[in-house]
């Protein structure tokens, strides 16, 4: 795990907008969005967050930039923000009044106290046990019809209250969608999740 330099952060991008996906889907939040990411799925949209070199951003300039905007809600997501240890970003984040949400894949150890944290598995870095038990959704990304049996047994691994997510990948939403339907309508404990900010065509 990579530890901060100077509580500094290397932020691809950072920007206030509407939260597209999952549960917390049609709320204002401040997104910052950390590089470095050795997950590597063929169908990110976001490869430029792969890259770690990006201009490092200390955490009172998060503060300050979520404040300008007036932000209630914080999107701590990547890359991979759990290469890092985000402890101390956690934790300054919340002592200045801020509700926060963390989105991970899941594949290094969740650090930091969160309201809400989001881990969605992928198939080319183990998710680990530790990070299912801390998720409060789970939100598995649909690209073929084996995903299905994949998602179960992450499932398995969660806790009771642990919210469960079916979301379609937005290049093959056309396919994918109608079986995710049918499924969620077969096995109901499971939602739908999907890209709607790609929809309203905001970040």
């Amino acid at each position: 795990m990579k530890q901060e330099s100077n509580i500094s952060f290397p932020i691809m991008e950072h920007f206030y907008t509407i939260q597209g996906e999952g549960r917390n889907a049609g709320k204002a939040a401040y997104f910052f969005r950390i590089g470095g990411c050795d997950v590597g799925c063929p169908w990110c949209d976001v490869k430029e967050s792969w890259d770690d070199g990006h201009p490092k951003i200390s955490i009172d300039q998060m503060i300050d930039f979520a404040k300008e905007a007036e932000a209630k809600n914080i999107v701590i997501t990547g890359g991979e923000p759990c290469m890092y240890n985000l402890t101390e970003l956690a934790k300054s984040l919340k002592n200045a009044g801020f509700n926060l949400w963390l989105e991970t894949s899941g594949s290094y150890e969740i650090t930091g106290k969160w309201d809400w944290i989001v881990v969605s598995p992928k198939r080319r870095k183990q998710c680990l046990n530790s990070s299912l038990k801390k998720a409060n959704e789970l939100k598995v990304v649909v690209v073929r019809p084996m995903d299905f049996d994949w998602a179960r047994e992450h499932a398995k691994e969660v806790e009771n209250d642990c919210q469960l997510y079916f979301q379609p990948e937005w290049s093959r939403e056309e396919e994918m969608l109608p079986q995710v339907i049918n499924y969620v309508k077969s096995n109901p404990v499971w939602h739908i999740s999907l890209q709607t900010h790609k929809y309203m065509q905001i970040p």
